[in-house]
């Protein structure tokens, strides 16, 4: 319900500040909302999703098949942590925006740079949770498997990754988030298509309902996918037992 009342607020506060009106660029919820009507029954915003979410789960998936293995590998091994948790560190610090020069360079202007940028701004931020979960096992657990004379490999696989396994998904939660502004970033700068390309063109010609609409559907994407994360996690786990941000 209080979920509810918020959602209505924000929407109540976008409505009024659109029809005062705090900017001639900034639209209405209502204007919003009918220009993204007449976008889905003209279909130019269902295949812009389209086009937007194929190197988006692609990216996506690369990276947390990478970045669990990369955190997980750092969180058992002090020669790996040494070695790999300073450049992720680094890496989540740095304006990772800055690289996409370089990769269309590298890699044109096609799907591989797309999704190399969705992996850049994914890989850190998975690799670095999947590490701290590994290294917060708790002690307690894992010397009592010591003590029941278990070996390494039934440490990691019964009792380490089990226990990690929420914060591991907490994780992917924030990983997904920064998929999609990499999504976004990449179809602003690489090459115009799909959302990006629907910002893009409706603000080069003042259209700014629909410009406002595509970013709106962007958000209402991110917030699906990581409700959909979040139901997984929520059926996978015990809810005392869930990652914190």
């Amino acid at each position: 319900m209080m979920r509810l009342a918020s959602v209505a607020l924000v929407l109540g506060a976008w409505e009024w500040a659109g029809r005062k009106p705090v900017s001639p660029a900034f639209p209405a919820f209502s204007e919003t909302m009918a220009a993204a009507w007449a976008m889905l029954l003209d279909g130019s915003l269902p295949a812009a999703v389209g086009i937007t979410l194929a190197p988006l789960v692609l990216g996506i998936a690369i990276s947390a098949l990478l970045g669990i293995a990369a955190g997980v590998a750092m969180g058992l091994s002090s020669k790996a942590e040494w070695l790999g948790v300073p450049v992720f560190i680094v890496l989540q610090a740095a304006p990772l925006a800055a690289l996409i020069p370089l990769l269309v360079l590298a890699y044109g202007v096609g799907l591989t740079s797309k999704v190399m940028t969705v992996c850049i701004m994914a890989v850190p931020v998975i690799v670095l949770n999947s590490f701290k979960a590994i290294r917060h096992t708790p002690v307690s657990m894992v010397e009592m498997g010591r003590a029941f004379l278990g070996s390494r490999r039934q440490l990691i696989a019964k009792i380490i990754l089990p226990a990690a396994s929420p914060i591991i998904f907490a994780g992917l939660r924030l990983g997904l988030a920064a998929g999609f502004i990499g999504a976004v970033l990449a179809e602003l700068l690489i090459s115009p298509t799909g959302i990006g390309d629907l910002i893009t063109y409706n603000q080069s010609i003042a259209d700014y309902p629909k410009m406002f609409a595509a970013i709106a559907t962007v958000i209402l994407l991110s917030v699906l996918f990581i409700g959909a994360l979040d139901r997984v996690e929520a059926t996978l786990f015990r809810p005392e037992k869930r990652g914190t941000r």
